[in-house]
């Protein structure tokens, strides 16, 4: 078979995003099962668009660890 005939296989991943906003207004975006997988953006949709960009990057180098779904984030508000 040649090289021209062989179709790539794409993979589509279910990857949880962490999304935080500085004291700035900056969204800091990241990856938290893809090492090093970071990045920010000045909107909401350009962090996103750039964290997408990323992953791709850090899949090409590492395959996320198998694990349960990803339901979600709750933010734990504790009083001391």
């Amino acid at each position: 078979m040649s090289n021209m005939s062989r179709k790539r296989t794409s993979r589509r991943y279910h990857l949880p995003v962490l999304v935080e906003q500085d004291e700035d207004g900056v969204f800091i975006v990241s990856v938290p099962t893809l090492r090093g997988c970071r990045t920010y953006g000045y909107s909401l949709d350009e962090a996103m668009k750039n964290i997408a960009e990323a992953a791709e990057l850090c899949l090409e180098d590492e395959q996320p660890p198998d694990q349960p779904t990803f339901v979600g984030v709750r933010d734990l508000i504790v009083a001391r």
